[in-house]
């Protein structure tokens, strides 16, 4: 009898306690291009695009169509948050450019054009930025002018021992300095706009590179930018197809395909293989992406349906997710 009085007290007491429901928040962390972290807690099932607008509102970043959110996918390459689709689990995110204009330095906000500034120097520190000594030494420059105020050659030498802004640097100090020197009065937003001046004359500004190889199966990248996708073997550009030369974007299992307007003398089709079904289909959205940004604005014209095609599957992108005309 007093076992069952237990056994009914305890069930009781189960009862009394509110039943345990699903997590309905996501703690989302986001890391920004100064390298700081912030925590972002939303409802289950929350937009992308109202995600990625609640990490805007906290910059206070009004052009924020130039920039997006990357994650590392399940199968290990980065891909950006779809803004359409509804966020499920818990995810860690880099909030970096995605779109990289011709001439950044005519950005209307001091605010957009300071986050380029950090995108540029991110690049330079990690290598995908590559150029001469010379480039390196005059952009750093700029940096050092943005960043500790006209030159002072003790100050100078402190901060790059403390900061390290570009492979080898070391072997570049006394050029650095020499072209600080010439920056004098110059603010630092005035200096982001120098730094950008000379980051967008670069063969590699804004590139993302992705492993591929050609149809003679020699390794190769392929990259996507305003002008169109561009192939390089290394940091060497080899091939430029302008958005005006391609006449239809399309990939097929791990395939990506360029198929060119008519041309009499050579094959109108090209084809690249790539690391895998998911990689080709990131890369392919890229495109897609890169050329509703900055073709479809200039020129507003009907979608032809050859240039979003894709082959082997249903898969069918929608431009609606960009929001670019209104922001502009």
């Amino acid at each position: 009898m007093g076992d069952r009085h237990r056994r009914t007290r305890t069930l009781g007491g189960l009862a009394t306690k509110p039943r345990v429901s699903k997590e309905t928040k996501l703690r989302l962390r986001v890391i920004f291009l100064d390298d700081s972290e912030r925590t972002f807690e939303v409802e289950q099932n929350v937009l992308g695009g109202d995600f990625f607008n609640k990490v805007c509102g906290h910059l206070k970043l009004l052009e924020k169509e130039y920039f997006g959110l990357e994650f590392r996918h399940h199968s290990g390459h980065y891909v950006w948050l779809e803004l359409l689709k509804p966020l499920v689990k818990q995810i860690k995110c880099k909030f970096i450019v995605k779109f990289f204009p011709p001439d950044p330095g005519q950005l209307k906000r001091g605010l957009t054009r300071y986050l380029f500034a950090l995108q540029i120097k991110q690049d330079l520190s990690n290598g995908s930025l590559t150029c001469n000594d010379n480039s390196a030494a005059l952009l750093v420059s700029h940096i050092l002018q943005s960043e500790i105020g006209d030159y002072d050659e003790e100050l100078d030498y402190q901060h790059l021992e403390m900061k390290h802004y570009v492979p080898n640097q070391e072997y570049l100090d006394h050029k650095i300095i020499k072209l600080h020197k010439r920056h004098r009065g110059a603010s630092p937003a005035d200096a982001d706009i120098q730094l950008l001046e000379v980051a967008r004359k670069l063969d590699m500004y804004g590139i993302r590179p992705h492993a591929a190889n050609d149809g003679e199966g020699m390794r190769i990248n392929l990259a996507v930018t305003h002008s169109g996708v561009l192939v390089f073997q290394g940091n060497t550009k080899i091939n430029t197809f302008s958005w005006a030369k391609i006449r239809k974007l399309s990939f097929k299992r791990k395939h990506f395909l360029i198929k060119l307007h008519d041309r009499a003398s050579c094959k109108d089709t090209l084809e690249f293989a790539m690391a895998s079904r998911d990689v080709c289909k990131s890369f392919w959205k890229m495109c897609v992406e890169y050329h509703a940004f900055f073709k479809l604005a200039e020129e507003p014209k009907p979608i032809h349906k050859t240039l979003l095609s894709c082959k082997g599957s249903r898969f069918r992108y929608r431009y609606s997710n960009l929001n670019r005309h209104g922001s502009r």
